[in-house]
């Protein structure tokens, strides 16, 4: 470990010109020069990396702009900058889908899928956990097939508030405010379906179903509660959900 104790200012210089046997502006304490403080090698490196990057940016701006997000997806404030600059790229970033995104930013025809990962609230344990089961039965029908289908110790109450929030269910009910007044009652259904899966009682609607090959599950979802009707959020309450849960305005634009 060394320590400068005196430095002076030489002026500009060119880049690769800083690593000199002398008159360097880096003394150490030992007497000799930091003549290797950003030699050639080093940049040469930063070249060669900011070359590759350009190259996909250049040719391939969907999956590099995805990549970037991905990587950047625990940031809100450089998810947004990025998106932005997908935008000016011409490149549409779509809201996420609970059918469809995955747990990164995902090339998709010629535009981007938001990342459940990005979705604030929502863990990466519940990702797999909806994602294993989407893959496994297919996608989801309503809220009561998802909240029967998947284990609701790990996909809680919190992030299920959270993706329909974002607009993550709108596949399932547009009614973002509905879905949320639904959300309790369906919840303690499906508590009570699971517990009665795990003791081997089931209901009498599991014993009925249209075909033979139909997911025991999935029967019986008819019966599901629901709130009582209301009204949607207003599109400026959506857009600020959106914008606290994504970090943007994602559907739309106040």
């Amino acid at each position: 470990m060394v320590k400068i104790v005196r430095r002076q200012s030489l002026g500009v210089q060119n880049v690769y010109d800083i690593g000199v046997e002398k008159d360097h502006n880096f003394l150490l304490a030992s007497g000799e020069i930091a003549s290797n403080c950003f030699n050639k090698s080093h940049s040469m490196a930063y070249g060669y990396v900011t070359y590759q990057t350009a190259y996909l940016k250049a040719n391939y701006p969907i999956e590099y702009m995805a990549a970037l997000l991905t990587a950047n997806s625990d940031n809100q404030d450089k998810v947004q900058r990025y998106i932005a600059t997908c935008l000016n790229m011409g490149i549409a970033v779509e809201p996420p889908d609970i059918n469809r995104s995955g747990v990164d930013f995902t090339p998709l025809s010629g535009k981007i899928l938001f990342g459940l990962n990005a979705v604030r609230n929502v863990g990466h344990a519940a990702i797999l956990c909806i994602l294993e089961s989407r893959e496994k039965d297919g996608p989801f029908q309503n809220l009561a097939d998802l909240c029967d289908r998947v284990d609701l110790r790990t996909v809680n109450r919190r992030a299920l508030e959270s993706l329909i929030q974002c607009g993550a269910m709108d596949c399932l009910n547009s009614n973002r405010h509905q879905l949320l007044e639904d959300l309790g009652y369906v919840i303690d259904w499906a508590h009570t379906r699971a517990k009665d899966r795990a003791s081997g009682q089931g209901s009498i609607f599991d014993l009925f179903g249209d075909s033979q090959e139909e997911q025991p599950q999935k029967k019986g979802l008819e019966q599901a509660p629901k709130a009582p009707e209301v009204a949607d959020f207003t599109p400026q309450e959506k857009l600020r959900l959106e914008k606290d849960l994504l970090g943007f305005y994602i559907s739309d634009h106040p």
